[in-house]
């Protein structure tokens, strides 16, 4: 007759070690922080479990029986094992060196490296090194073009993880050039009428190439950009009207907001990563500086 494997941890050998190291079960729960009537009970109840008592009482106290010392050699190398694996586990989590790739678009890039966020990052872990892959495009963790995204966006993807950073949103620009020339819109309705600045084909989906197309379908598209800078570059210019991040459009002189933050354009900044990568010691170690970090960081990426 066949007969069931034992299911048993390695938590249910640690009284009998502690007996057979420490002469009682008075001396074993003291060292085991529990009382001696508890490493009796699991004794007991593993030597049930076992076919065979592992301590048997004496006068003088518990001792382990022939059977009970018969496990110890086997028992001491399970021990022995543990401790090696906890000890690995422990220089593992110690050596966090490597490189973070993490992708964002151009400007936010610009933004962070002229910030202290890098410098703090380096001072906590010198053995990591941040590579940026800068698109504006949706770069595919879970196919391994990076570790790290900080994006927004509409994210229903299951497979990632992430944490919420702040809010993007956008508003409509023109330079103070293209008001003088063509007037200055003061509503969404105005801007069927006006010059505009999009995404070009390789962005089809992406909220304010859809928005246009919704709101203003028949209008010239004077200037497409694959990039939100090329947005900014061709506002600049004064080429036309063009949806640009808050966080962009104020902080260029030439630019006038012309229609206040669009609703329908805004979105979730977050921080995102595969719950795989999120759990080896480099990426959580840039995950968790984020994280602590997400105060400094807001108005980097939100303005």
């Amino acid at each position: 007759m066949a007969h069931t494997p034992l299911d048993f941890d390695w938590d249910d050998l640690k009284p009998l070690l502690a007996v057979a190291q420490h002469g009682s079960t008075l001396a074993a729960g003291r060292a085991l922080g529990v009382d001696a009537s508890t490493v009796q009970r699991r004794l007991s109840e593993l030597g049930r479990r076992l076919g065979q008592p592992l301590v048997e009482r004496l006068p003088s106290g518990y001792r382990l029986t022939a059977f009970g010392e018969a496990l110890l050699p086997q028992a001491r190398r399970v021990e022995a094992a543990v401790a090696e694996f906890q000890q690995q586990l422990a220089v593992a989590a110690a050596e966090v060196a490597g490189v973070v790739r993490v992708t964002c678009p151009e400007p936010i890039v610009y933004r962070i490296t002229r910030s202290t966020l890098l410098q703090r990052f380096g001072e906590r872990h010198p053995g990591l090194q941040v590579q940026f892959v800068m698109s504006d495009r949706y770069v595919d963790l879970t196919r391994g073009e990076a570790d790290v995204a900080l994006r927004s966006g509409d994210t229903d993807d299951g497979a990632l993880v992430g944490r919420k950073i702040g809010d993007s949103v956008w508003a409509v620009y023109a330079s103070t050039d293209y008001i003088a020339r063509h007037g200055r819109p003061s509503a969404i309705e105005d801007l069927a009428n006006h010059a505009l600045i999009g995404f070009d084909d390789t962005m089809p989906t992406h909220r304010l190439s859809v928005w246009l197309h919704r709101i203003a379908p028949e209008a010239a598209i004077v200037a497409r950009n694959n990039s939100v800078l090329g947005l900014v570059q061709s506002a600049r210019a004064g080429l036309g009207v063009a949806p640009l991040p808050v966080a962009l459009g104020d902080a260029e002189p030439d630019l006038v907001r012309v229609i206040e933050p669009v609703s329908e354009l805004t979105r979730t900044w977050r921080v995102l990563t595969t719950p795989a990568l999120r759990h080896t010691p480099r990426v959580a170690a840039f995950f968790d500086f984020i994280v602590d970090e997400i105060d400094t960081l807001r108005p980097i990426i939100t303005g």
